[in-house]
């Protein structure tokens, strides 16, 4: 038996149709994005069309969110100039500076002989 079916691709991340909340501005590298308030960072950012959060500091592959739940560290991002902040773990807020991180941001990498 063969039923016909209609694929429809919705992004989970999506805001309701029709949703009056209110919006904040955020900045995420530079560019202003006008976001649900009551988000977190990762949300508002993948809701706004961002794929790539951080790079990693080995290989430098791009990383986004997996979990959304403050596990896998993936959603890593710098927020107002603090480096490896959770943007899953976190609520956005007007005016808030998100930057991409670029490899092992924030990590002290001095020499043993210092």
């Amino acid at each position: 038996m063969h039923t016909e079916t209609q694929e429809t691709k919705i992004s989970l991340f999506m805001s309701e149709a029709g949703s009056q909340g209110k919006k904040v501005r955020i900045y995420f590298d530079g560019q202003p994005l006008d976001v649900p308030d009551d988000v977190s960072v990762a949300s508002a950012l993948l809701m706004s069309g961002v794929r790539t959060f951080r790079s990693t500091p080995v290989s430098g592959s791009a990383r986004a969110p997996y979990c959304m739940m403050g596990v896998c560290f993936e959603c890593l991002v710098e927020i107002d100039g603090r480096p490896s902040r959770q943007s899953c773990l976190t609520q956005v807020r007007d005016g808030m500076l998100i930057q991409r991180q670029e490899g092992a941001s924030g990590l002290n990498m001095q020499s043993a002989e210092n």
